[in-house]
């Protein structure tokens, strides 16, 4: 069997894969849908992450493909549907990278809240901000908000209560009877209570019709003054630009941004001058450990489909 794997995959996953079948393997194959769509046509099993569009010309190249594994969770850069049509079984890895993204939620929260970690230059230079970098809030006592409250919504409300944070969470698919909130440990809420009250909002929504952009100027508005918002779900989500007048004219407190709605993020004037602003590559999810998890799960799953 040949698999395919055309972004970057933690090499001893791709050795395990490699030990029983035929790999190729070019994390930067993404970046040339040509030869990308080319060497589909050969393959039994294609591993992606979340740039390579799984749908149109590269799904019909594929056409001895028995499994799409993706390195990751999400899936709107896969048609599901169209690939289960073609018999196809597209696996995520699902729980494998959530206990990254819950700490870069946590850890976004307590940077932006306290606004203390931005002066080394002025500190190294001779300046001593102190006066001005003395007004941070600590987390303990606040509210964090969470929108969605899958295995990592609810994974980070474990770490953000461990450090003294209240959690609500609205999920549009769970009522207050679900077994998720039976602890009582995270209060079940509505999208409006959570929206207007709470000091963080974390969203960990997937990007579907219903959630595309659920965070307009108007929603953003509604949000408590001075609160944070913390995006790793997807870039379609937010209004890019509604956010970054908010953290201008000073309604919000801060935001950070792992995800955009064009990848990599083009040339983005609005951001220019936003005080309080984390931006990072999509890399919520991705670390060291993480990366290996989800690596060696998806290898797993596809060398059992592939026996």
């Amino acid at each position: 069997m040949h698999i395919l794997i055309c972004e970057f995959m933690d090499g001893r996953a791709v050795d395990r894969l490699r030990a029983a079948h035929d790999v190729s393997y070019d994390p930067k194959l993404v970046d040339d849908p040509g030869a990308l769509r080319v060497a589909a046509a050969a393959a039994d099993a294609l591993v992606v992450r979340n740039r390579t569009q799984v749908r149109g010309d590269l799904l019909a190249a594929l056409a001895r493909c028995k499994v799409v594994g993706r390195l990751g969770v999400g899936l709107d850069n896969i048609d599901v549907a169209g690939c289960q049509a073609r018999g196809m079984q597209v696996i995520p890895a699902t729980g494998a990278n959530a206990l990254s993204v819950a700490e870069y939620v946590v850890t976004a929260a307590l940077v932006l809240l306290r606004g203390a970690w931005a002066s080394t230059a002025e500190v190294a230079a001779g300046g001593w901000p102190r006066a001005t970098l003395s007004s941070g809030r600590e987390a303990a006592g606040k509210t964090l908000g969470l929108i969605g409250f899958g295995s990592i919504g609810q994974l980070t409300a474990r770490l953000a209560r461990s450090l003294g944070l209240e959690v609500i969470a609205f999920d549009a698919l769970m009522d207050r009877d679900h077994p998720a909130f039976a602890d009582g440990a995270v209060a079940c809420a509505g999208l409006a209570e959570v929206v207007q009250t709470a000091d963080v909002v974390s969203l960990h929504v997937p990007l579907v019709d219903s959630t595309r952009g659920m965070f307009d100027a108007a929603r953003i508005a509604s949000m408590k003054r001075g609160a944070v918002l913390i995006n790793t779900a997807r870039g379609g989500i937010v209004d890019e630009p509604a956010l970054a007048a908010a953290l201008k004219r000073g309604h919000l407190g801060g935001a950070a941004l792992d995800v955009f709605a064009t990848e990599p993020l083009a040339a983005a004037p609005h951001f220019d001058g936003c005080p309080n602003l984390l931006l990072t590559p999509h890399i919520a999810g991705v670390s060291a450990e993480s990366n290996e998890r989800v690596s060696l799960l998806i290898a797993d799953k596809l060398l059992e489909v592939l026996a």
